[in-house]
């Protein structure tokens, strides 16, 4: 379900939004990130995700991710819950003075490999050593905690 700008800035204001975020690693065990492009995590290395929607079954809502964020639509039966976590951000998709908090639910995955990855939510994507990712500047602290 999509919002209008100013409902959507209404949730944003009132409450969390649900996530899925895509811990995916490939035979090497290096993670693939995405550079985002949008608000919050704006110019930062993060891990592959969306916000659930309204009334989406968790599994509709990983096939959809998949699909939109990494080019294959995938099941949630073949990954891996990581845990539950709270991404507090300062601004939000549209403004900086609107406050964002994810409640994102990891889910860990692998992958041999990735093809013509979509460039809507993210200007590039690499995959990268854990240890790298954990000493990077240009990581964010959130995809960083998957790993700690």
């Amino acid at each position: 379900m999509f919002l209008d700008k100013q409902r959507f800035i209404d949730v944003l204001e009132s409450t969390p939004l649900v996530s899925i975020d895509l811990v995916i690693r490939n035979r090497n065990d290096f993670v693939l990130l995405g550079k985002r492009v949008n608000r919050p995590a704006q110019g930062y290395w993060f891990v592959p995700g969306g916000r659930i929607y309204k009334n989406e079954p968790l599994k509709q809502a990983f096939k959809r991710l998949t699909q939109a964020e990494v080019g294959q639509t995938l099941e949630i039966s073949g990954a891996s819950l990581l845990g539950v976590y709270d991404h507090f951000y300062a601004d939000c998709v549209f403004n900086e003075e609107v406050s964002t908090h994810y409640v994102a639910i990891a889910y860990s995955l692998k992958l041999e490999s990735v093809s013509e990855l979509p460039l809507e939510q993210h200007s590039d994507y690499r995959w990268m050593p854990i240890d790298e990712l954990l000493e990077a500047d240009d990581v964010h602290e959130h995809t960083k905690a998957y790993f700690r």
